[in-house]
């Protein structure tokens, strides 16, 4: 996993962050509500890659970004609000 990139992109509407391995992409998803917030709605890992932190590497790098550049996150995504429950750290970085 060490040799994986998070990428980045963005439309007016939604984004995603995602990296890309041979056999397919990880993603996670979301919809821009404002330039302040954001609905973190879902997040995929590739098939054969599950269990390898995927998922918590793509967030981690969306809630750097959400305290960057100054916005929240709604966890409407399970994984999301699962780990935003295990990481009291990142308070700062959710709207609940």
């Amino acid at each position: 996993m060490s040799d994986l990139s998070v990428m980045h992109e963005e439309g007016d509407k939604k984004g995603r962050y995602y990296v890309v391995h041979a056999s397919g992409e990880s993603e996670l998803t979301y919809s821009i509500i404002s330039a302040k917030q954001v609905i973190a709605d879902h997040t995929q890992v590739a098939s054969g890659h599950e269990g390898e932190g995927i998922g918590l590497m793509l967030l981690r790098e969306m809630i750097a970004d959400a305290r960057s550049k100054g916005f929240q996150i709604v966890p409407l995504c399970p994984f999301v609000n699962a780990q935003r429950r295990k990481h009291p750290e990142w308070a700062d970085a959710f709207s609940v």
